[in-house]
């Protein structure tokens, strides 16, 4: 039964005949000698396709590698010297440039093997306009899932290219503040002054302010009292400046002379002198510790005395209580001959007077 049913469905016809099954074998040669070029021909097409994309793939990203290697070594050239400190220093700028080579290679292998396929489908005569629809649908349906991973990546890629922050710099971000650890194409690390370590989304980044990149201003205040000459004081805090410009490692910290902007606040019994000075990104804090050292110490040797600040202490002195403020509003109970204090005064037991007994 199954072998009546196999045959049944077996509706190829045969040849009935030694002439025929040599006819069919002469049409399927013939077939085959008249198509074998056009086979050969698109066979080699697609190889050479595929080679020369492998190729210019591999030439591409060993062009991209060198590139970034070349930078990495500029960065190193540089670093530890003032003017690595005013560009960047290099882990910072080994992980920009790891982070561009990565996008480069990655769209460059993406364009170069994408037009490969494309080519390779369009030799075997596919119809490339439905695949091509609905790789456009589902890169829409894709887009519109992952459109926040598409801005991270995308606002991770500008920031970037622009060299808006990197590794080292300090950032306020708006949602976080501290030191950039590691930037990414999705993610940056910030390490915030109590330690912590902030993952910021690129995307959700709507400003950035650095406060590492060009220069700084180290700003020192100097109070002493106001019966101090302060010409004097001048004198000395410019004389502290120039020997503090003129020694290592201050002088290539210091990017220009320490200027005195004069009197930023006058009190009853002090002044506050304000000192200010351009100095190298990322070093005001170390700069500003030391002037205050050195200015303390040139001041004290000169008999300047340096005090505090009087006016925070006005405001935390305590205002005597006023005494007024314990005595009782004045009431016409208080007085004994109104009316209402007469209304309230009890009224006085009755005294029986003894009389004479009475007999029985």
């Amino acid at each position: 039964m199954f072998w009546s049913a196999a045959l049944a469905a077996d509706s190829t016809p045969r040849p009935t005949s030694l002439d025929e099954a040599q006819r069919t074998a002469n049409d399927a040669a013939g077939w085959v000698e008249e198509n074998w070029s056009v086979w050969l021909s698109n066979g080699l097409r697609m190889i050479l396709i595929v080679v020369i994309a492998v190729v210019m793939r591999s030439l591409i990203r060993r062009a991209i590698t060198k590139l970034i290697a070349r930078m990495n070594r500029t960065a190193q050239a540089v670093d530890g010297t003032a003017l690595g400190g005013l560009l960047v220093n290099a882990e910072r700028r080994r992980q920009r440039s790891e982070a561009i080579g990565s996008v480069l290679r990655s769209v460059a292998s993406f364009l170069i093997m994408g037009t490969a396929a494309l080519t390779v489908l369009s030799v075997l005569q596919i119809n490339l306009a439905p695949l091509l629809a609905s790789a456009g649908v589902a890169g829409v349906a894709i887009g519109f899932g992952a459109r926040n991973l598409v801005t991270d990546f995308l606002s991770g890629v500008f920031m970037i290219l622009e060299d808006q922050y990197g590794v080292g710099d300090e950032v306020d971000a708006g949602v976080a503040t501290g030191t950039v650890v590691e930037v990414g194409l999705r993610v940056t690390k910030l390490r915030g002054a109590n330690g912590a370590i902030w993952y910021v989304r690129n995307g959700e980044v709507k400003r950035i302010g650095n406060l590492s990149q060009g220069w700084a201003t180290a700003g020192v205040d100097i109070q002493v009292r106001s019966d101090e000459d302060l010409d004097r004081v001048r004198a000395v805090i410019e004389r502290v400046g120039e020997e503090m410009h003129k020694e290592e490692p201050w002088n290539e910290r210091l990017w220009e002379p320490v200027e005195v902007l004069g009197l930023d606040a006058v009190y009853l019994d002090s002044v506050v002198i304000r000192v200010s000075a351009k100095t190298m990104p990322g070093v005001a804090l170390g700069v500003e510790r030391e002037l205050r050292w050195r200015i303390k110490r040139a001041l004290d040797a000169e008999g300047i005395r340096v005090v505090g600040r009087p006016a925070d202490a006005d405001l935390e002195t305590e205002t005597p209580a006023d005494p007024a403020a314990a005595v009782a509003a004045p009431s016409a109970l208080a007085n004994p001959t109104s009316p209402q204090s007469q209304a309230t005064t009890p009224i006085p037991p009755v005294q029986t007077v003894p009389g004479p007994a009475l007999g029985k």
